[in-house]
């Protein structure tokens, strides 16, 4: 055992492999070490503080003027929201270009897919424009609101999420939709009775990628939103750190730890899905 374990080859993969995993463990170690450190700065941190103390917690809920509890919620309504609705849209026009044959079918993949590659930033201005125009007429749907900004999500969200659900739905067979037909299903009836729980893994895929990407998204939301009580995590933890004057770096490093806690709850929750969605689609049965 000892021997193989002295192969050059099998030395030099572990040596890399645990570069790797410290690499990545570090930063976390160090945020949740300065988040106990009462110092509330960066400046001469160590891996373990000298003076523990859950000081920064305290200040980052009794702090008025940065609602930390409201911003959370802020996120998760923002990004369950726009995740359910994703899921909705993304398994429609999935199935569309799975199942049915039409003319322009190639012509709309591949449109989809190449406007996906320019960021939403080239169209801010527009973007800032529109939304402006739609807060005209639609409050709830204009600049400022969760409901803009929303909709600014949705508009991004297509591209490769529809591409990796037809490529799941592609293994799905067909001739569990013609046995249902045949027994007086409908085409709609086919879809959420008979595919739908059949492609639960990749459901839940594109609802926790989708869920990441809000959750943590900063510049749309920083354009989009300026009202205190209105802005989400990712906005609200910068002006910890913003103050040219006052920066709250261990304040901020106990809002990050806490506001990691829903993605990992979701993520050992879904794991086994997330695994399955991932691997089924990649090849065609």
């Amino acid at each position: 055992m000892f021997r193989g374990f002295l192969e050059p080859a099998y030395l030099w993969r572990h040596i890399i492999i645990w570069l790797c995993i410290i690499f990545a463990i570090l930063p976390v170690l160090w945020i949740i070490s300065a988040s106990f450190d009462p110092s509330n700065t960066i400046i001469g941190q160590k891996l373990i503080p000298s003076n523990p103390s859950l000081e920064n917690y305290r200040r980052l809920f009794n702090d008025p003027t940065h609602p930390f509890a409201r911003w959370v919620l802020n996120t998760l309504k923002v990004s369950l929201i726009t995740s359910a609705l994703v899921v909705t849209i993304t398994s429609l026009a999935a199935y569309s270009f799975s199942r049915f044959r039409f003319r322009g079918r190639k012509t709309g993949l591949f449109s989809i897919l190449l406007i996906q590659m320019f960021p939403q930033m080239l169209a801010m201005v527009a973007i800032y424009l529109l939304l402006l125009w739609i807060g005209e007429r639609f409050a709830r749907f204009g600049l400022n609101t969760h409901g803009g900004l929303i909709l600014v999500y949705l508009g991004g969200a297509m591209g490769v999420n529809v591409w990796l659900m037809k490529g799941y739905f592609d293994t799905i067979p067909t001739s569990l939709e013609e046995a249902a037909t045949i027994d007086g299903a409908t085409r709609f009836q086919c879809f959420y009775k008979v595919i739908l729980p059949l492609s639960r893994p990749i459901l839940v895929v594109i609802f926790f990628l989708q869920f990441i990407g809000t959750y943590s998204e900063y510049v749309l939301a920083k354009v989009l939103l300026s009202s205190n009580d209105v802005l989400t995590l990712a906005v609200g933890l910068q002006t910890f750190i913003g103050d040219q004057y006052a920066k709250r770096w261990g304040v901020f490093s106990a809002a990050a730890i806490i506001g990691s806690a829903p993605i990992l709850v979701l993520f050992a929750l879904l794991q086994n899905q997330l695994v399955s969605g991932l691997t089924r689609g990649a090849v065609k049965e």
